[in-house]
Parts: C-alpha cells; structure tokens; sequence
C-alpha cells in the first residue's frame, strides 16, 4: 500500500484554529470562568468547600490559564524574536525582583504568601509570570486601544499604562488580601501598606517599559483593532475580583473595578463577550 504522508499543521493554521477556539467560547471564557471561579474562592475562604478543593492549586492555575488564553492568541502572531527576547527578560525579571521582595521587604514591603500557588522555587511560585505579567501587558493593551492613533507619544503611553497598571493593583491587592492569598505586616489600604504601591510602581514601570519596545505600536494597534477578543482577560479580572471586593465590602477597589469597566466599554472595537445564537463573530 502507498504510504500516505501527512503534512504538520502550519503556525498559521494553529492560530486560526485557537482564534476560532477562543471566539466561540468567548462567554464561557471571559464571564462564566471568572464568576465560577471567584464564587469557589469565596467558598474556600469561607470554609465551604471540602479540603481538597479549598484553595487547589490546580483548579486555580488552570483557570488563570483559561482566562488568559485570548489574551495568549491575540498577541501570538505579533511575537518575533525581539519580543520574545524581551518578554523573556521581564519574566526573569519578575522572579528577581519577587525573590528580593519575599528575603527583604523591598519593594513591595514585609509580606508572606498564605495560600498555595502551586510549585515554588525559593519561595517564589513558578506560575508568578503568568500571574503578574499578563496584567501589565492588559494594561498597556487598553492604553494603545484608548488612546488609538492619537496615542503616539510615548511618554503619554507610559504615564497612561502606569497609572493602569498601578489601578489594577489597587484593586488586586486588596482582595487577595481578604482572601487568604497573601498578608502584609501592616497596611493601610484594606491591610496593604502603600510601599506595595511603590513596588508596583517600580515594577509596573520595568514591565511596560519593555513591553512598549518588545511590540510596535502600529503593529499592535491594528492587531488590537482587528482581534475582538484581545482584552476578554481583562473582562476575566473586572469580573472575578470585582466580585470578591463586593463580598468583603472593599468599595474603593469596587469604584476603580467600575472604572476600569468604563475603559474597557470605552474602546473604539470593544463589545462584551455575550453568548449568541447566531454564528460566532
């Protein structure tokens, strides 16, 4: 018989096929996942959830994954070797700058992780990157999709992501907190002391920095303006967290969640992943 060879599938056809994945789950991605997942940390801090599920860091890490993939597939095509080698230096970075917070206090101020997240290396959980990056990268995506072709000053660029970035902290921060996640000697900020706040800004400032020179902002703007799906991670955070200040009262962090929503609602292409009936966009 005549051997039939089968050809690999191309990058191309890959990520046309995990575009159309993301598309047609879009629902189930950006709302269903967060508000499923925040109802069982709610559970877990609350002790309603048996050991084995409380807190797992499993389920959690595989639902950070879920949230982030449009995030993944909607900047796959735009990282070339440049972009790669810099967001490989800010992964790197990430873990550096963690394992000096954590030894001394600096920047972020005296904390200890409470909860599990999965394997650690030296006390610094491996996944951190996925956790800390993609929020910084949403950042600088709703700057670029607010500011549109106007947004070409950089420095605008830079002062409008920080302070986005610096936002989705003062959110992040106060319900982990609340959760169980993670616990600070002292604060003042719903039990976060504002040298966090510094720390991120030191932080969030190395991170966009080098996201701004790892992509070009055409290039990105028109990936963004052609990619429905681009910022549902973002959707994934207002939705999840949102939902945890609410429990615990945290209202500043509930007021900047609705800011936020109000960015995202004010994009020039963006429109809420709602399931359809129709053909998937």
């Amino acid at each position: 018989m005549r051997e039939v060879r089968r050809e690999a599938p191309s990058a191309g056809r890959l990520l046309s096929a995990a575009e159309q994945l993301v598309r047609n789950n879009r629902f189930t991605i950006a709302v269903v996942f967060p508000v499923i997942g925040g109802a069982m940390l709610l559970a877990s801090a609350w002790d309603l959830l048996p050991p084995v599920l409380a807190f797992n860091p499993l389920l959690i890490l595989v639902g950070v994954l879920v949230m982030r993939s449009p995030l993944v597939v909607a900047l796959a095509p735009l990282i070339d070797r440049r972009a790669l080698a810099i967001l490989s230096g800010l992964t790197m970075y990430t873990y550096a700058i963690e394992y000096v917070g954590l030894k001394t206090g600096w920047p972020y101020g005296e904390f200890q992780y409470l909860a599990e997240l999965g394997p650690v290396v030296a006390g610094v959980p491996i996944a951190l990157p996925i956790l800390f990056l993609p929020l910084v990268l949403n950042a600088v995506l709703l700057t670029v999709l607010v500011l549109g072709r106007l947004g070409r000053s950089r420095v605008l660029r830079l002062l409008v992501a920080i302070g986005i970035v610096l936002g989705i902290d003062l959110i992040l921060d106060p319900a982990a907190v609340a959760l169980g996640f993670w616990t600070y000697e002292q604060g003042v900020y719903y039990g976060v002391p504002l040298s966090n706040y510094a720390g991120w800004l030191l932080s969030g400032t190395v991170a966009v920095l080098a996201i701004d020179l790892a992509f070009d902002r055409a290039a990105l703007l028109d990936r963004l303006e052609a990619c429905s799906f681009a910022l549902d991670d973002l959707v994934s955070f207002t939705l999840l967290w949102g939902v945890i200040n609410v429990a615990y009262g945290n209202w500043i962090p509930v007021v900047l969640t609705v800011g936020l929503v109000i960015g995202l609602a004010a994009t020039p292409r963006f429109s809420l992943a709602i399931p359809r009936l129709a053909t998937a966009e």
